[in-house]
């Protein structure tokens, strides 16, 4: 039997949690069907212009990569039962938290994966069942090796360094206690269903921490209301039960229990971002760039704050992309919805004008978010 689409992932993958807990709420004819060895490296490849995972083939033999290109696209095709909020407040809220979560969390599920060896049979187990199912388990794990040896090489380009592991594990620590703290009050982010949102940040929280046998122990374990949402999210990987039709706040609110998540994105992850504008306009500028021009995917190192600490990573301009399409979203909007945006973002307001420390978020038309970028596989070019 033909499915109208198969999702190629891992339940190990990041952004496979976020597009297959999309996929189920949603209700559509889907197969999940593990990523091969052949499928990441060649049919993928091809299809898409990337080794790169989840993809998503449609019954008429479409290969759409980047879950949030991809829920955009399946939004607009099968409408009913939209995680994209109506109202303009919970709509930018959960484009900014899908942004924040893609982005932000990537050392966080990074550092839990990787600098813990008790986890690695696990993954070894996962991805050699995966990629090459038929083959003796000594020849997939030479490739398994291989694959891990790389992944474990990115570390330190995405933040995941030896002096930083402490802040890391204190912002996420405080992280999870505020969101558990929420999820006692809230089945989901922003009500009682899901938005992108909370799609975007279950990829981190299912496929890394709480599967990988050391952070699902001391971190998830303990916190029970986000154990919960996780599973309401995601679903079980046997059974799947949709919850009931359900509805966002009324009066576009905003959870004052989502206030520490919103302090992150204002206070750390805008800085990071701002931290990105200014490497690309000097690449732009230091090899004169111009439209149509691909990006490098990783540009050189830059420093933000992350739980009252300076933290270096890597720039990563797709990370600047994803920021613009919250500011489009915003611009869309008529004067009466940008006004009620405005007033909601201006509890936030940090005071922070000088550019290296940040962006004052009152206004998303006020944010310089650099020259306008688009989307290439996994990196980006000039607009």
């Amino acid at each position: 039997m033909q499915h109208q689409y198969t999702m190629h992932g891992w339940h190990l993958s990041y952004f496979s949690g976020k597009l297959r807990a999309y996929l189920r709420y949603k209700g559509l004819d889907f197969e999940d069907k593990a990523m091969t060895a052949y499928d990441l490296q060649v049919r993928g490849a091809k299809k898409t212009g990337a080794v790169v995972m989840p993809i998503l083939q449609t019954d008429q033999d479409e290969w759409l990569q980047d879950t949030t290109n991809i829920i955009q696209t399946l939004e607009q095709r099968h409408p009913q039962n939209p995680v994209i909020p109506a109202s303009p407040k919970q709509k930018i809220a959960s484009q900014l938290i899908e942004a924040w979560a893609d982005e932000w969390w990537i050392p966080v599920a990074m550092h839990y994966r990787w600098s813990y060896p008790e986890n690695y049979e696990l993954f070894e187990h996962d991805a050699a069942q995966a990629l090459l199912p038929w083959a003796p388990r000594f020849v997939s794990n030479k490739l398994v090796h291989k694959i891990a040896t790389r992944l474990r090489s990115y570390l330190p380009g995405v933040g995941v360094r030896e002096e930083q592991l402490s802040t890391i594990e204190q912002w996420t620590e405080a992280m999870l206690d505020a969101l558990n703290m929420h999820f006692f009050k809230h089945p989901f982010l922003l009500g009682n269903k899901p938005c992108v949102g909370d799609f975007a940040l279950v990829g981190p929280l299912y496929g890394h921490l709480n599967r990988d046998p050391m952070p699902k122990k001391t971190l998830m374990d303990p916190r029970p209301h986000v154990q919960a949402w996780v599973d309401r999210v995601h679903g079980s990987e046997l059974i799947y039960v949709k919850p009931e039709p359900g509805a966002y706040l009324a009066d576009d609110e905003i959870p004052e229990s989502l206030t520490p998540v919103f302090e992150s994105i204002f206070k750390e992850f805008y800085p990071m971002v701002n931290a990105i504008v200014e490497k690309v306009e000097k690449h732009v500028k230091t090899h004169d760039a111009k439209a149509g021009d691909k990006l490098p995917r990783v540009l050189n190192e830059i420093s933000f704050p992350m739980a009252g600490k300076t933290c270096q990573r890597n720039a990563m301009p797709y990370t600047l992309w994803m920021l613009q399409g919250v500011k489009d979203t915003y611009l869309s909007f008529d004067e009466k919805e940008k006004q009620t945006v405005d007033e909601w973002l201006a509890q936030y307001k940090t005071n922070q004008r000088i550019p290296s420390e940040g962006w004052d978020p009152v206004s998303l038309n006020s944010i310089d978010l650099g020259p306008k970028l688009e989307r290439l596989a996994l990196g980006t070019k000039l607009a």
